[in-house]
C-alpha cells in the first residue's frame, strides 16, 4: 500500500508522540524530581548508580541532578560494569573523574567495607543515594552493592536513600531456594529467595528491618529513607509500566519480555556450558561444543508451562567457547496474564534445563562433558552452589531427582521467606 507524504508524516508524528507519552509508572527518581529534590535539600550526596538510572526522557539521573544545580553531588560510585556501563562481566571502570559532570567516580564493584567507607569519607558526603534497575534475581550483584554500601553508610554515620524502580519480572511471587548463609558471597549476602519478587526499596527495608545491616555494621544503626514509585502494581510486567528499558548490564537481556527466565538460566554460569555471554541473546542461548538438538526435544517433553525451545547453534565473541561453535537450546518464555506470572517458576525452569543437560551430556564426547565448575577461591565449593545459595540443586541433579522433587526440597524455607518478605512490601 502506498503511503502519501502527509500520512507518512502523521505516522512519524504518532510514533514520536507514543515514544514520549507519559509512563504509567513514576520511578523513585521521577518522584524525587517532581518534588524538586526536596528530600535531598541540605544534603551532600554520593550516588551509586549506572546507565539504568534514567528518566523517562532517557537522560541519566546523575546528569540531570548535576545540571539542575539543586542537588549537592559529592561523587558517584560505580557497580559491576561501571558507572557508564562500559566494563564486561566481573569488571569495573576503576576510579576516575567523569568528564561530563566533573565528579569523582569511585570503583565500588566488590569493594570491601573499609574501601567503601573510605569513598564516603573522601567525598565528604552525608547521604548515599541508590538508583539502579534490578533484574529480580538474588545473584545479580547490584543488590549486594546496595547492601554493602548500606553497611558502609551505617559505619560512616551517614544516611541512605533508595530511589525505587520496578521488579521487571513482577513482584507477585517468590521462587527458588533461600540462601544458606555459609554460602554467602557477592552474589548473595543474606537469606532471600533466588527469585525474590521484591523491589530494591523493599529489599533495603528488609535488610534494615531484619537487623542484617546493624549486624554487619558492628551494631551501628542506619538511617534509611526510600522514595517509592507511583503507579506501580505488583502484577505489572515491564511492558505495562510505560518506562523505557535499558539493559541492566551488557550481558543481560535486551528485551525485557525475556527477563523472567534469568533467575533460572543464570545458573548456567556455574557450569562449563555457555550461558550465551558473547551473543545477542545471553541467558536465552545455552550450549556447548558437544551440544545437539536432543536437548530441545527433551525440554519440550517436560512441558514446562509458558516455555518453548528450539535447537540453536551460536559462536560467542567472548567468554566460554569464544569463537567456537556451541550448540544447544534457545529458551522462549511467553507469559500471557497475571495468573501466568504468579505461577511461572524461573528457578524450576533452570533446574529442568540443568537436569536435562546433565543427563544428556555427562558422557564425555570429544574429550568434554557437562561439568559443575569448581569455585576458584574455594575448591571445595561449586559455583552453582554459590549462585543458588545452597547445594540442593546440584546434589538433587547428581542424585537423579526429578525437577519437581528438587523444588520440593526448599518448600519450607521458601514459605518462611515469603512470610518474612510480606512485612517489607510497599505496594
Amino acid at each position: 500500500m502506498k503511503i502519501s507524504g502527509i500520512k507518512r508524516l502523521c505516522l512519524i508524528a504518532a510514533c514520536v508522540h507514543a515514544a514520549v507519552a507519559e509512563p504509567v509508572v513514576r520511578t523513585g527518581l521521577d518522584v524525587l524530581r517532581g518534588a524538586d529534590y526536596k528530600q535531598l535539600q541540605g544534603r551532600k550526596v554520593i550516588i551509586l548508580t549506572n546507565p539504568t538510572g534514567i528518566t523517562p526522557e532517557f537522560d541519566l539521573g546523575v546528569d540531570v541532578m548535576a545540571s539542575s544545580g539543586k542537588v549537592n553531588l559529592a561523587g558517584v560510585m560505580g557497580p559491576e560494569h561501571g558507572f557508564r556501563g562500559t566494563a564486561p562481566a566481573g569488571g569495573s571502570e576503576g576510579t576516575f573523574t567523569d568528564e561530563k559532570t566533573g565528579l569523582t567516580v569511585y570503583d565500588a564493584y566488590n569493594a570491601n567495607t573499609s574501601t567503601l567507607v573510605g569513598y564516603i569519607r573522601d567525598s565528604g558526603a552525608d547521604t548515599v543515594l541508590y538508583d539502579i534497575q534490578d533484574v529480580g534475581a538474588r545473584f545479580y550483584t547490584y543488590t549486594w552493592a546496595m547492601y554493602d554500601t548500606m553497611v558502609a553508610a551505617a559505619l560512616s554515620n551517614v544516611s541512605y536513600v533508595v530511589l525505587d524502580r520496578p521488579n521487571p519480572i513482577t513482584g507477585l511471587n517468590a521462587f527458588g531456594p533461600v540462601l544458606e548463609e555459609k554460602y554467602a558471597s557477592y552474589v548473595g549476602r543474606r537469606p532471600i529467595a533466588q527469585a525474590h519478587g521484591m523491589t530494591s526499596a523493599e529489599l533495603a527495608r528488609m535488610f534494615v528491618g531484619e537487623g542484617w545491616i546493624k549486624d554487619a555494621a558492628q551494631g551501628a544503626n542506619l538511617r534509611l529513607d526510600v522514595v517509592p514509585m507511583e503507579g506501580w502494581k505488583r502484577e505489572m510486567a515491564w511492558e505495562d509500566t510505560g518506562l523505557p528499558w535499558v539493559m541492566p548490564s551488557p550481558s543481560t537481556y535486551a528485551n525485557p519480555s525475556n527477563g523472567p527466565a534469568i533467575p533460572g538460566t543464570g545458573m548456567f554460569e556455574g557450569t562449563n556450558l555457555s550461558e550465551g555471554r558473547g551473543t545477542t541473546r545471553p541467558f536465552e542461548l545455552l550450549g556447548a561444543t558437544f551440544g545437539n538438538e536432543t536437548w530441545a526435544m527433551h525440554m519440550r517433553s517436560l512441558e514446562v508451562p509458558n516455555t518453548n525451545y528450539r535447537f540453536a547453534c551460536f559462536s560467542p565473541t567472548t567468554s566460554k567457547f569464544e569463537s567456537e561453535t556451541a550448540c544447544g537450546v534457545q529458551t522462549y518464555v511467553s507469559i500471557p496474564d497475571q495468573a501466568g506470572y504468579e505461577a511461572f517458576d524461573p528457578v524450576y525452569l533452570g533446574v529442568a534445563l540443568l537436569s536435562t543437560a546433565k543427563q544428556l551430556y555427562h558422557i564425555p564426547k570429544n574429550g568434554t562433558a557437562f561439568e559443575w565448575l569448581a569455585n576458584t577461591s574455594n575448591r571445595r565449593q561449586f559455583n552453582i552452589d554459590i549462585l543458588a545459595g545452597s547445594p540442593l540443586i546440584r546434589e538433587g541433579i547428581d542424585a537423579g531427582l526429578t525437577p519437581d522433587a528438587i523444588r520440593a526440597s526448599w518448600k519450607d524455607d521458601l514459605a518462611e521467606f515469603k512470610a518474612r518478605r510480606a512485612k517489607w512490601l510497599l505496594y
